[in-house]
């Protein structure tokens, strides 16, 4: 009987794909997180959490060069290619532009990176942990994930993102046994980047017959120029997710980063469950959208009360579980890490709406300018803040801004949401 029910459910070729791509999806998500929660713990004990801290800025400090070298390509890229799916001239058009942009952006990237860490204590101090960590950005820029998303063939990203987490899991128990392994994490990290990225690149070819071919000037600068708004929004979106890690680390300490971050990565591993459902939306709301946006709002109808019951269930698990969990990650109940948990929880429920009406509904609906510019004021106000808060409070100011400026973000969105709606009633 539940055969038949499923059978029902994915009853044309559209269904199918998405059921299919739901389940890799969530098969891949599990691994993303599930994986690294396992070691997290073991890292927390073994390196201390001034190491772990420093591990977590110069990952925040990475960030940065990853949002600039995936130019916004994830979701721009990702509708271009699933409107166009099956002109092949055209997809080969839009991943030779895309992977030639990208490769210039990296070099530009380690160009800047050596700058900042040369030019300041603060990271040359620590310049062998910075480069290693740079190693994920090489292998995302290798990784076309864009590509698999818009084709919406996610199997292929779980099978090589599963590879990569698996290898960099074992190997973390194996060679990381003391305090002065440090060095090792981001070095295991980068290799299974590096690994995934240069087999996606053989998949995109041998299942897609899809090749890289030299781009006039002017096709890549109509890509750049198409992931412009995006970026932008990207690099704001770091403003006031990325940046705190990095105030924290430039006003504070790495043991007070060290706090925070094991909180905030728990957080961030609840939200990472409705990246399943959206990271295979996605590209089919931007094709159906782009016929209609009146279907946004017909889906909103349908579903709301289930996805703000999901948000806000999640929140309060995390919020009445914080000491039990940061026990289990930590072996202590360390007082700090447990208050910023329980502020954060309720990133999960305005978050989550800020990914749902924003990404789902502005960006697929085509108002990308729009979303751009209220992550900028988003962004700024963060920074602003943040700065503020954690000088007057270190051990969680930049928990409260983080949860201030999502409700900001949520508040410009669902404005320009009702505008939108207005129009088809």
């Amino acid at each position: 009987r539940l055969i038949n029910k499923i059978k029902n459910i994915a009853n044309t070729e559209d269904k199918k794909r998405l059921m299919s791509n739901f389940f890799s999806l969530s098969v891949l998500q599990g691994a993303n997180y599930i994986l690294p929660l396992i070691t997290l713990p073991y890292l927390v004990r073994v390196l201390g959490a001034e190491y772990f801290g420093l591990l977590a800025f110069a990952t925040a400090t990475v960030m940065y060069f990853q949002i600039l070298t995936d130019y916004g390509f994830n979701l721009t890229a990702t509708r271009e290619i699933s409107i166009h799916r099956d002109n092949k001239e055209k997809v080969i058009e839009i991943f030779s532009s895309v992977m030639t942009i990208k490769i210039i952006l990296m070099f530009v990237s380690f160009f800047l990176l050596s700058i900042l860490v040369f030019s300041f204590e603060k990271f040359s101090q620590d310049a062998l942990v910075y480069f290693l960590t740079f190693g994920t950005v090489v292998g995302q820029v290798l990784f076309p994930v864009w590509f698999f998303q818009g084709m919406e063939r996610m199997k292929y990203i779980t099978y090589l993102n599963i590879l990569s987490k698996v290898i960099f899991t074992i190997a973390i128990f194996v060679f990381v046994k003391e305090q002065s392994d440090f060095y090792l994490v981001p070095l295991l990290t980068s290799i299974g980047f590096l690994v995934a990225g240069i087999w996606s690149l053989y998949l995109v070819k041998k299942e897609f017959g899809v090749g890289f071919e030299v781009q006039t000037i002017d096709t890549i600068k109509h890509h750049l120029v198409e992931g412009w708004d995006i970026f932008v929004s990207m690099v704001f979106i770091s403003m006031y997710r990325s940046s705190n890690i990095i105030i924290l680390g430039l006003l504070t300490n790495n043991t007070i980063v060290g706090y925070y971050s094991i909180a905030e990565k728990v957080v961030k591993t609840l939200q990472s469950l409705q990246d399943v459902v959206g990271n295979t939306l996605f590209p089919y709301l931007s094709k159906k959208f782009s016929i209609t946006n009146k279907s946004f709002f017909d889906l909103n109808k349908r579903f709301f009360k289930f996805i703000f019951l999901i948000y806000f269930s999640l929140s309060l698990i995390t919020m009445f579980s914080s000491e039990y969990i940061i026990y289990i990650l930590m072996g202590e109940f360390n007082e700090i890490a447990i208050l910023n948990l329980q502020i954060m929880s309720f990133v999960i429920l305005v978050g989550g709406f800020n990914y749902y009406y924003g990404i789902l509904g502005l960006v697929s609906m085509n108002y990308k300018k729009d979303f751009s510019k209220y992550i900028i004021i988003t962004g700024l106000f963060n920074l602003l803040f943040c700065i503020v808060s954690v000088y007057l409070y270190p051990n969680y100011g930049a928990s409260i801004s983080m949860i201030i400026s999502e409700s900001v973000l949520l508040s410009l969105i669902v404005l320009k949401i009702l505008k939108v709606k207005k129009e088809f009633v």
